[in-house]
């Protein structure tokens, strides 16, 4: 019965802290041991395959047969040990973004220790004494590593919640270059990404984030790729609460309705889930809610292309012209295999024209689980309809008046 009791106790699950737990949508958290008081975490840096959205997979790198890693959770004051296995075909390290630590386990190789060489295991140990959203990711060859999604959330929960949270969201910001009709992303592009996922997912592959109406949420943001991201969410108002250096202080905190998100940093946003419905949250640079445009192609928005289209079609079925009278049916285009159409998904009202960093905040009333409730029932009357034309107005309200 001891030895049961033993056991038990050194595979304890993160969740059976005192602390909310974490959700990562599209992810995972990561779980630990305890050694004499150490609570210690496995990662190991490897290749690995994932799924964008569905018809979609790329080869990326990543910790654990994913990208991003798993979320680390710990609390402020925990002392903590996480083995690092390198199954990479080169040298790697791993860098506790934001955490204050001793200078041997910072994990820049080179500088503050020997390369982690393939099928070797390094052992990073330190005491938390801070509280908030950092990362991990490497420091070793990083424009080949973190290109590739080499990165994760490494959260530490402080001892005491100032306010109590109910529903808590991870989500990692990133970009890739994929060629059209491929899978590998290309680590050597500066600015031209054609792909922007919230945990290497893109929409229509991003799980929703469901909350119960009154509910206080916190999503955490993290962002180590080459652009800043505005983050933004319908229907709320919320006030930044955090970075990758701590809490924000109270005189500093203003409501918002959109955050952004530097290249290298965190940020924490609250807000009160006071309003049901399904309401967007997304990227607010344009082309980051777009799957794989090819930005070589030449502008022909309002040209007449009628002929062209049916020759491109002997090769390629279904194609479609790009710009001619909008881009809002591309989901519809024909389209190599493992490619994104550039806009896509659908909602009760019909196709979304929608893709990259966009997903769903769906809030409802009286829910029991954390499941997707499936679309938004509005009530009736709250929803934009077509209005009757002006002749047939004109018929129905002789003395003025709508429909």
């Amino acid at each position: 019965m001891k030895a049961a009791l033993i056991l038990a106790a050194l595979a304890l699950p993160a969740a059976a802290e005192s602390y909310v737990p974490v959700v990562t949508p599209n992810g995972s958290t990561l779980p630990y041991k305890v050694d004499h008081g150490v609570k210690v975490f496995h990662l190991v840096a490897e290749q690995v395959k994932r799924e964008i959205a569905p018809g979609m997979v790329i080869n990326a790198w990543g910790y654990n047969g994913q990208t991003p890693g798993p979320t680390i959770e710990a609390v402020e004051g925990d002392r903590v040990r996480i083995l690092v296995t390198n199954h990479l075909p080169e040298d790697t390290s791993v860098h506790w973004h934001g955490v204050l630590l001793p200078n041997g386990m910072d994990g820049v190789e080179g500088l503050n220790q020997p390369h982690i060489k393939p099928g070797e295991t390094f052992a990073y140990e330190f005491t938390l004494r801070q509280s908030g959203t950092q990362m991990y990711h490497p420091h070793a060859d990083e424009t080949l590593q973190m290109a590739l999604g080499m990165e994760g959330f490494f959260i530490i929960h402080p001892r005491k919640e100032r306010v109590r949270i109910d529903r808590d969201f991870a989500i990692f910001l990133h970009e890739w270059d994929v060629p059209i009709g491929g899978a590998t992303p290309n680590p050597n592009t500066m600015l031209d990404f054609n792909l922007f996922t919230f945990n290497a997912r893109a929409f229509p592959g991003t799980a929703p984030l469901v909350v119960k109406k009154g509910q206080r949420v916190r999503v955490r943001l993290a962002n180590l790729s080459m652009d800043s991201h505005p983050i933004h969410i319908h229907g709320v108002h919320f006030v930044e609460t955090g970075t990758d250096a701590g809490p924000t202080t109270l005189s500093a905190r203003v409501r918002e309705t959109t955050v952004n998100v530097p290249p290298g940093t965190t940020r924490d946003i609250e807000f009160v889930a006071d309003a049901p419905g399904d309401w967007a949250m997304h990227c607010h640079k344009t082309h980051h809610t777009m799957n794989q445009m090819d930005h070589t192609v030449p502008n022909l928005t309002g040209v007449d292309q009628s002929g062209l289209e049916e020759k491109v079609r002997k090769l390629l079925p279904g194609y479609m012209a790009m710009g001619q009278n909008g881009m809002g049916e591309m989901m519809d285009m024909g389209r190599p295999l493992n490619t994104l159409p550039m806009m896509t998904g659908n909602g009760q009202f019909g196709s979304i024209d929608m893709g990259g960093m966009f997903t769903v905040v769906k809030v409802r009333e009286g829910i029991t689980s954390y499941a997707d409730p499936g679309h938004y029932k509005n009530p009736p009357g709250t929803v934009a309809h077509k209005v009757a034309d002006e002749k047939r107005r004109k018929q129905m309200h002789p003395h003025g008046g709508t429909d």
